[in-house]
């Protein structure tokens, strides 16, 4: 079902990427260099998987909404990768954007990703209602309420350890809160009721802080060219490997992995089958 579902949005994808309908010379080519290096699509894949599981007449109408979360995910790899914050070199296997083209291009790239992801949401074939509801989590996630605040934090403590606490803090919103509003917008469009719209946001928000700590784990261990982006690269920043150290961090990791287990079992066995087969390959990639 996964690479079904997978091969469904890919398509999509292909088929909807985003347009400039101008006479620049790269803008275009630019606006989808970040979409066509691919990448795990694993945040509307959980959104996809949920709709699939609990209201599959409602999966080709969902998949407007899963670019959408996609496209911000990419806006904001594009600028996470800037001069100004990681001067990154590497992101999905290839030149960052700013390298591949310059740092304004990147700018405005990033910039057009995120406010069409909302133009899809507004044009997709759901209620109004629904629309409304997803745009909502969608821009407090990846908003001021969660990505942005996030990243702005982890950039003004560069080279200030902050303790756990302010650690955790930083990386649900920077990332758990949109992996666990992927979630939730897939419940939302599916029409399930607020209790399991709430759960499956709190298992996100678990989710997203045990990839962050992998991602710790992987930056320490890996090589760029097995991790597919620049490593190496968190010296000064609050990582939970800087924190903990390694075999702390991979400890922490184990135990949120396994927290994230137990919690899925929770859930009715069709949710459960749908999102154990796109966790079950990352739940222990620290190992």
């Amino acid at each position: 079902m996964q690479n079904n579902l997978l091969a469904q949005f890919e398509e999509y994808l292909n088929n909807n990427l985003p347009t400039s309908k101008s006479f620049h010379p790269i803008f275009e080519k630019a606006l989808q260099d970040m979409l066509h290096a691919g990448g795990k699509r694993f945040r509307p894949m959980l959104l996809l998987s949920v709709v699939n599981s609990t209201n599959p007449l409602l999966l080709k109408n969902s998949l407007s909404i899963a670019l959408a979360i996609e496209l911000l995910h990419t806006y904001s790899l594009i600028h996470d990768d800037l001069p100004a914050m990681d001067n990154a070199d590497l992101r999905r296997g290839h030149p960052t954007l700013h390298k591949s083209f310059d740092e304004v291009t990147a700018i405005l790239v990033g910039d057009a990703l995120n406010t069409h992801s909302f133009n899809l949401i507004a044009n997709a074939p759901l209620s109004s209602d629904i629309k409304i509801e997803l745009i909502k989590v969608l821009s407090s996630d990846g908003g001021i309420d969660g990505m942005i605040i996030g990243q702005a934090i982890d950039c003004y403590f560069e080279n200030t350890l902050l303790e756990l606490e302010k650690l955790e803090f930083l990386h649900i919103h920077k990332t758990a809160k949109l992996i666990a509003g992927s979630l939730k917008m897939g419940a939302i469009i599916s029409g399930l009721n607020k209790k399991i719209q709430d759960d499956l946001y709190s298992f996100g928000i678990d989710i997203g802080l045990l990839f962050q700590i992998q991602d710790d784990i992987i930056d320490e261990t890996m090589s760029e060219e097995e991790a597919g982006k620049t490593t190496s690269n968190d010296e000064a920043k609050n990582s939970f490997v800087n924190l903990l150290g390694l075999s702390g961090a991979i400890k922490s990791a184990d135990k949120l992995a396994l927290k994230c287990e137990n919690s899925l079992k929770s859930f009715d066995i069709e949710l459960q089958n749908g999102l154990n087969l796109i966790l079950e390959k990352y739940l222990y990639r620290h190992k």
